[in-house]
């Protein structure tokens, strides 16, 4: 199977209706010592072509970046914000006024999200948690927005008990006063069930019952297939039977038009010593296999051909989380837009953003002004964050020792930091892109396909960012041009 250059892409596929369309999204968190401003953000989702994202508040600056793209966006009321608005529908209102029409249309929200995992992070505010999606719904109502922003509110797949077989499986009962209130309110205003499958947990908590490959979407053997009994339906990977439980425990409340999204979904690249299974490789088996798995609009068992559009979580790894590494360790790219691996999509029939044989880097024009070159090089080492230490004297990347080739290290370090978006190798017109990797010797750029990870059961090489006592040591004054 070929590698490609990580890719996340806009799936069109048929859905639960004619008008509606699968994806594959992506989960955007914030937790980085080194968080990328917003406008990088949303360079690095144009450049994977991501075009659906979830949104875990409302930050004004990251809408405004998003406005204009036409990118897909969920939205979410913080889970310290409910109690306030669950008990004013005044303050639901005001909410909406703040935080949802300032930006719409040119920012495309498309759901708002009532908190996150309620039921089972913040059981105290269960009580009113219907009532906080009523009155944000009652808000969109009054500006005309109801029908084009959705309101649920996404659950952790443990409010599911006796998950298998999938047929058997039904909602904790404690749970009834809410969610049969909570399904009505999703079924009359046509919104969907949001659902979090994270068949790592599940895979780490059955203590040996559940097979690695089963989680992990591997083909399986037909006779190694788990078997729901009461339908004879098979299962070959622990997220189908998630979500077909959750159907089928929707059903058992006689709801059964309710379709899902489901708004996290991903594994670990690095756990600590317990969790030897949070690897590079089982990370991107996981995610190549979900993202193709609902690309190929397979469906579950239950609902062969029914896609069931993913989030994946997430975009960066959030260093800054706390818990086991693994809870740093689940994004796709660091905080500098580099793939965390490269994952296996060949052969899943789509348009990759960023294929590795057709990649662009930005390095010093000739004939430029060598002062001018001079100033870009030392705002891409400073305001524009760029790491030049290789630059520095004994390092990989400081011959040839002049201007020209010190400014096309930077420019390109730039350049693949904001994803290679429009406008960014410009640097007063004294940059150029080229599609010959300017990699030599030893020195080798950063977008360079021999700089990418690639996936293997070892770890990467650690990469250490040095600190530059003095930027006026990266000075060109003394080169010999």
């Amino acid at each position: 199977m070929g590698l490609f250059f990580l890719a996340l892409f806009l799936m069109v596929v048929s859905a639960t209706s004619a008008d509606e369309a699968a994806f594959i999204g992506v989960n955007i968190g914030t937790s980085l010592s080194d968080m990328p401003d917003p406008t990088q953000v949303v360079a690095l989702l144009k450049a994977q072509q991501i075009r659906h994202v979830r949104l875990y508040d409302t930050d004004r600056a990251m809408l405004l970046a998003l406005a204009n793209t036409g990118i897909h966006v969920i939205v979410t009321v913080p889970n310290d914000q409910l109690l306030a608005i669950g008990q004013s529908n005044a303050t639901a209102a005001n909410w909406v006024s703040r935080n949802i029409l300032p930006h719409v249309p040119a920012t495309n929200i498309t759901a708002i999200s009532v908190g996150s995992e309620v039921l089972t992070t913040l059981p105290n505010a269960a009580p009113i948690l219907i009532s906080a999606m009523n009155f944000i719904h009652s808000a969109l109502v009054a500006s005309n927005l109801d029908s084009r922003i959705k309101v649920s509110t996404p659950h952790s797949s443990s409010i599911i008990l006796d998950s298998f077989p999938p047929s058997q499986a039904f909602f904790n009962r404690s749970w009834d006063p809410v969610m049969v209130p909570l399904l009505k309110f999703l079924q009359s205003t046509n919104s969907f069930f949001m659902l979090n499958v994270y068949p790592y947990y599940d895979y780490m908590q059955a203590n040996g019952a559940i097979p690695l490959d089963y989680a992990l979407f591997r083909p399986l053997l037909p006779t190694k297939e788990a078997v729901d009994l009461n339908t004879l339906l098979h299962y070959n990977n622990v997220f189908d039977a998630i979500v077909d439980a959750a159907y089928f425990a929707m059903s058992y409340l006689n709801f059964t038009n309710v379709p899902i999204t489901v708004t996290e979904s991903g594994w670990p690249s690095k756990g600590d010593s317990s969790e030897r299974d949070a690897t590079l490789e089982n990370a991107n088996t996981y995610n190549s296999n979900l993202i193709r798995h609902v690309l190929n609009n397979t469906g579950t068992p239950k609902h062969p051909g029914i896609a069931v559009s993913t989030y994946i979580y997430e975009l960066y790894n959030e260093d800054l989380r706390s818990g086991p590494i693994s809870e740093k360790n689940w994004g796709l790219f660091d905080a500098n837009g580099v793939p965390v691996y490269i994952l296996h999509l060949t052969g899943s029939g789509t348009v990759l953003a960023n294929d590795t044989t057709n990649r662009t880097y930005c390095v010093a024009r000739e004939g430029a002004d060598k002062k001018m070159l001079q100033a870009a090089l030392d705002w891409a080492c400073g305001p524009g964050r760029v790491d030049c230490s290789p630059l520095l004297q004994g390092q990989t990347c400081y011959e040839p020792d002049n201007v020209f080739a010190h400014a096309s290290y930077a420019f390109d370090a730039y350049y693949l930091r904001m994803a290679m978006g429009d406008g960014t190798c410009n640097f007063n017109g004294v940059a150029t892109i080229t599609t010959t990797d300017p990699s030599h010797g030893s020195c080798i750029f950063p977008g360079s396909t021999s700089s990418l990870p690639s996936p293997s059961l070892h770890r990467p090489t650690p990469r250490y960012l040095v600190a530059v006592p003095n930027l006026s040591a990266l000075k060109i004054s003394i080169y010999a041009l």
